[in-house]
């Protein structure tokens, strides 16, 4: 699905979504991966759901997000607290979607101007 740009498009913006991966700023990715609003996507090392570790989310602290926005892929699938727990011991809230309804939330928490991490989950 492709979706509207807007006057957001000096940030790191969710421009589409696909079977097996993302849009952001019209170029494509399909691995997982990290975006925030004003710096470039890079890799996140996370090849699946189930291989979720908490390294995984202490990598998140360092961009010291209000919120993390994770994509599960297709579905939503819910993490346990124990992986969360660095960034709930920070006080930074961790919303688990599916990878579209993440995107979108992404995409109007960063235009309303909130620090925001998206956590995107590619599996392939």
């Amino acid at each position: 699905m492709k979706l509207h740009p807007n006057s957001t498009q000096a940030y790191q913006t969710v421009t589409g979504y696909f079977a097996g991966g993302v849009e952001i700023n019209a170029q494509p990715f399909d691995y997982s991966l990290i975006v925030l609003p004003e710096t470039p996507p890079r890799a996140w090392p996370v090849a699946s759901f189930e291989q979720l570790t908490v390294e995984h989310f202490e990598q998140l602290l360092a961009d010291a997000p209000d919120v993390v926005i994770l994509g599960t892929g297709e579905r939503q699938r819910f993490v346990h607290p124990r992986l969360t727990a660095p960034l709930m011991g920070k006080h930074i809230g961790v919303e688990c979607m599916d990878t579209n309804a993440a995107c979108r939330t992404y995409n109007i928490l960063m235009a309303e101007g909130r620090k925001v991490t998206l956590a995107l989950i590619i599996e392939k």
